[in-house]
């Protein structure tokens, strides 16, 4: 089998693997967490209708009402601000879910605004994290240069630690602003910003969303989607190094395939005209015999 193949196959495994680990693993770093925070919950209920004497259908009800009023947290979530930000979470696919096209005319333009935003946006960032680490590798082979280093060259690991400490850079930065305009924890403002320039985008945590924060903070609005479009960029500039670094390794094994069986084709066609010289002197041998003296 060869080896792409069987690293592949190995991919698949360690995939499956993970998933399953994870599920093991958030099962029970969650779960019981969930069920305590579940029966908080059903006994405030039972409380709060006790003491206001609602009925079932009353708190439900309720419970719509303040399900529907969540997105208004922040004022006009769609004017031009609030689509702006939309827009960004539709096209990066983060899609935080605090907001979403209420008409059926939104929803429409929605699908096709993602269908063409979403590959464009994904090439936009490949080319910013190409020309990114080019400048990158410029860099480094400058610094080189001027420490004396007698090896100037950019290594593939040198490139991988720089994007490394890039990632966690861009997110301590971010982390830090967040932190403070949002009131949230470092830790919190740090989760926030991993998920959200990974593009998983829970939603949990969502920045602009205090108190017409998108219509009053004009310098802080500008400052998140700045954040987020250049921490994409420098993100996707990571995983294009490991992605290259990957398909480096595939490129490697099948020129080793490749010259591995142009090597056993020269080796047979070597054995096989060692073998008609063999015959061929065998014959010429035989002729000799039975020709007179």
């Amino acid at each position: 089998m060869k080896k792409q193949n069987v690293r592949t196959l190995s991919l698949i495994l360690c995939m499956f693997s993970y998933l399953l680990v994870g599920a093991a693993v958030f099962d029970a770093l969650e779960s019981e967490s969930e069920s305590s925070r579940r029966r908080v919950l059903e006994q405030r209920r039972s409380e709060m209708k006790k003491k206001y004497r609602f009925s079932e259908d009353d708190y439900r009800e309720i419970e719509r009402v303040v399900l529907q009023a969540e997105p208004h947290r922040a004022g006009r979530q769609w004017k031009f601000a609030g689509s702006f930000y939309f827009a960004i979470t539709v096209i990066t696919t983060i899609g935080y879910g605090h907001a979403a096209p209420g008409t059926d005319a939104g929803k429409v333009f929605c699908m096709f605004y993602a269908v063409l935003g979403i590959p464009l946006t994904l090439v936009m960032f490949q080319s910013l994290g190409e020309r990114m680490n080019t400048f990158v590798r410029f860099l480094l082979h400058k610094t080189k240069q001027c420490l004396g280093f007698q090896r100037t060259e950019v290594s593939m690991e040198n490139m991988v630690l720089v994007g490394f400490l890039s990632c966690i850079g861009t997110l301590c930065v971010g982390a830090a602003a967040f932190s403070h305009f949002e009131g949230w924890s470092f830790f919190h403002a740090y989760y926030y910003c991993f998920i959200t320039l990974t593009t998983i985008g829970f939603g949990d945590f969502v920045a602009l969303q205090k108190k017409e924060d998108l219509q009053e903070k004009t310098p802080y609005v500008a400052f998140s989607f700045i954040y987020i479009l250049v921490g994409l960029t420098v993100i996707g500039a990571f995983l294009n190094l490991v992605v290259l670094r990957f398909l480096t390794m595939n490129t490697e094994d099948e020129r080793r395939d490749a010259q591995e069986r142009a090597s056993g084709e020269s080796h047979l066609l070597h054995s096989q005209m060692s073998v008609f010289k063999s015959v061929h002197s065998t014959q010429e041998v035989s002729l000799c015999a039975l020709l007179p003296s």
